[in-house]
């Protein structure tokens, strides 16, 4: 396991234990505005990464907000 996988797990629980969708949302924008100079610099690897992270980012905010409209 990578650092960047070890701070990606932290900001996720972080995030999840705040159970707030917009920040997962801004989360997953902000790991896209990172990768795109990531991917201009063929830094393939981390970039890929990181939007494997927004998705991750993206989906667990969606699942919290179906929750909350269930409610």
């Amino acid at each position: 396991m990578k650092p960047q996988d070890i701070i990606f797990i932290f900001f996720l629980l972080v995030l999840l234990f705040l159970r707030k969708p917009t920040l997962l949302v801004v989360a997953g924008i902000f790991c896209l505005f990172v990768s795109i100079p990531l991917f201009a610099k063929w830094i393939f690897f981390t970039a890929e990464r990181l939007t494997w992270y927004a998705a991750a980012f993206f989906l667990f905010s969606l699942v919290i907000f179906v929750f909350r409209l269930r409610k």
